[in-house]
């Protein structure tokens, strides 16, 4: 039996005894989640709901719907992980809630739990719902954690689900082809409701699981697309349409998922100007391919799978510069470090591995991570240290990468917060 609620605690305290609730730090499931969420009483039908389920791009294209819809009305977002705040994860219209407001919610999960034992995700899933409930919301924009069909935030029922990329990514949950992985993501979507794909290839098992339950898919490319024309973007679905500026660091098809969901949920496309606001917003995300303009800018992106990786590699090769690309990387032991690395290694000249072993249980020594990726390259015992060399060893006309993993950035873009 766990040791009780710290109820007259802070967050980090609830947050340290959460970690000690379940026998595992993850377990695919909703009968547990639904019992307690039953007797939470949440989700009510209040608000209007989308989930974000996919590989690559969930958080981005939260924020955007969050930003679309943001007009006039209350959006609750509920993404993960977190940067440097735990209460990152819940925000309401676009900020994040305060401690006080998180300490009620957990407080309202835990005299609903009973002895039903929860995940760390879990608790928070159910204390996003409750938040969302209590404010209360117009919308609220779920992001998946893991997968989708056996997720927490498959408990609710979304009036509109999004699928972004489908990538190789949780192998060992999700299974180790994109057609068992498809089937994962497919499982947010519901009969008769929307289910918008932004993958130009999706798996034939997305196709497969909509025909089976009668859901509404829609694919970019088919029911709903985004051009580029005269330097800028062309959107349109049914009869919809709009002409927009592009904005760097906003990827085209997230934007039209994120615009086609919109207009699913209200019947709606807002007008140009607040689309344009919406992307400027997006890419001013922290650590999404986020620029640092300085004498030799810095590009952090939490990229950590290949397909992430490779999208981050290709904008560089893209964007050509005088001098050199110094990359500071920082990986978990699970993730495809080899492939990864391959890619970075097209468009850097030099590497700076950083360790993440002290601040997880699944961070790389700089070692193994040098070894695995089979380039050489300094070894550095935190992601700051790594980019404090590679500012010392870059000129005017460089420029310097942090990615890997979010760990890598929370550590390296700045000191943690207190």
């Amino acid at each position: 039996m766990s040791e009780p609620a710290p109820l007259d605690g802070s967050v980090d305290d609830w947050l340290a005894w959460q970690l000690t609730l379940h026998a595992s730090e993850m377990e695919l499931g909703l009968a547990r989640v639904s019992e307690v969420a039953h007797r939470l009483g949440v989700p009510t039908g209040r608000a209007r709901r989308v989930i974000v389920a996919g590989t690559n791009g969930k958080g981005s294209c939260a924020a955007l719907i969050e930003q679309l819809l943001g007009d006039g009305a209350r959006v609750g977002t509920y993404t993960s992980p977190h940067l440097w705040r735990y209460n990152e994860r819940f925000r309401i219209d676009g900020a994040p809630v305060s401690d006080v407001a998180l300490l009620r919610a957990f407080k309202a999960v835990e005299a609903a739990r009973g002895d039903t034992s929860l995940t760390f995700f879990e608790y928070g899933t159910l204390a996003a719902l409750w938040l969302f409930d209590a404010e209360p919301v117009d919308y609220a924009v779920l992001e998946v954690g893991l997968g989708g069909r056996l997720d927490a935030v498959n408990i609710v029922d979304a009036d509109v689900a999004l699928i972004t990329n489908i990538g190789l990514d949780h192998l060992d949950w999700l299974g180790n082809d994109r057609e068992s992985i498809g089937y994962e993501k497919a499982g947010v979507m519901r009969p008769d409701r929307p289910a918008i794909c932004c993958d130009r290839k999706p798996p034939a098992s997305l196709a497969r699981h909509a025909d089976n339950i009668g859901a509404r898919l829609e694919g970019i490319g088919e029911a709903f697309d985004i051009e580029y024309v005269g330097g800028g973007w062309s959107f349109h679905r049914g009869g919809h349409r709009r002409e927009l500026s592009r904005v760097p660091g906003v990827l085209a098809d997230n934007l039209a998922g994120a615009l086609a969901v919109v207009d699913a949920l209200t019947d709606t496309l807002p007008g140009a100007a607040a689309i344009d606001s919406a992307c400027r917003a997006q890419a001013r995300l922290v650590g999404r391919r986020e620029r640092v303009d300085a004498a030799v800018p810095i590009i952090y992106d939490v990229a950590h799978n290949a397909e992430a990786v490779a999208v981050l590699a290709g904008e560089l090769a893209a964007q050509r510069i005088s001098g050199r690309t110094h990359v500071v990387l920082g990986m978990l032991a699970d993730k495809p470090v080899e492939t990864v690395a391959a890619h970075l290694e097209k468009v850097a000249e030099r590497f700076y591995f950083a360790g993440l072993d002290t601040l997880g249980a699944r961070g790389l020594r700089a070692s193994e991570l040098a070894r695995r990726a089979g380039i050489e390259g300094g070894l550095y015992e935190s992601p700051a240290a790594a980019l404090s060399a590679a500012q010392s060893a870059s000129e005017p006309g460089d420029r310097l990468v942090v990615c890997g993993s979010f760990l890598t950035v929370a550590h390296a873009r700045r000191p943690m917060p207190s």
